[in-house]
């Protein structure tokens, strides 16, 4: 990877650590304006136990809201796309009746009627006979880039993610894909919390949505980060993410906030 990308993605991580201790040392300061009084957590726990805590959910936070989709494009452009975009707004026409039996679909499998199984999926929805009526729809892509004349289409999600986000993901996924069969359309999950194996992953509301072990658009981890930057990807950003840690592990060693 070129130096410049790894730099800007080593410093995306000290940002996201730096600006996590500042809004928790805010928080800290101003716990009573901000409702954060929580007088049995202050009596039963160490002040210090009550701090990693809130330094701990604020920096996944940001780390799942942001950092991924930032880390991604930077490593989307290290990998050759032409261009990429986070929240990438996409107006497409697809025909009604299909729009409609999208809807339809993930309702049915909501339901626990159908099984989520990708390319069911698609062929369900292409079967469909056409109305021949358009159905405009915009939707928001987590991360978009183009690479080698192909369109790349990400829906980015928590690593246990619920039911209603996966279908939402899923309907996105199925209007692009229909629109566009030749784009590349993928379920993203940045790590697995249970391990590197795809098939050791166990949270069970969004493998109702999609077969987390069978479907080609559900990513988990190495495959996610593999697919945007290339083969070895994921390694190297953990190498980077190492080479982060040697400066922001003596920042927060050195946090002395007063609780």
């Amino acid at each position: 990877m070129d130096k410049k990308y790894r730099d800007a993605i080593e410093k995306e991580f000290v940002d996201c650590a730096k600006n996590t201790l500042e809004r928790v040392n805010s928080s800290l300061l101003n716990s009573n304006e901000g409702g954060n009084y929580k007088p049995f957590h202050e009596a039963i726990l160490i002040p210090e136990a009550i701090l990693w805590s809130k330094f701990e959910r604020s920096f996944s936070t940001s780390f799942g809201q942001r950092l991924v989709e930032e880390v991604s494009k930077i490593l989307a452009f290290s990998s050759g796309a032409s261009k990429v975009e986070r929240q990438k707004e996409t107006h497409i026409d697809i025909d009604k009746s299909q729009a409609s039996e999208i809807e339809e679909h993930c309702q049915r499998i909501k339901e626990g009627k159908v099984k989520g199984l990708w390319t069911d999926d698609l062929e369900s929805i292409s079967s469909i006979k056409k109305s021949n009526i358009s159905h405009k729809t915009r939707i928001i892509s987590d991360l978009w880039f183009e690479r080698e004349n192909r369109e790349y289409f990400f829906s980015i999600k928590t690593v246990k993610p619920n039911i209603d986000q996966t279908l939402e993901a899923k309907r996105d996924l199925l209007k692009l894909k229909i629109n566009n069969n030749k784009s590349h359309v993928y379920y993203g999950l940045y790590y697995n919390p249970w391990g590197e194996e795809r098939g050791s992953y166990k949270h069970m509301p969004p493998m109702k949505v999609f077969d987390f072990f069978k479907d080609d658009v559900v990513l988990i981890g190495k495959e996610y980060w593999d697919t945007i930057g290339g083969e070895g990807a994921y390694e190297e950003l953990l190498k980077i993410a190492a080479e982060a840690g040697q400066e922001t592990k003596k920042i927060v060693e050195s946090f002395s906030p007063k609780i």
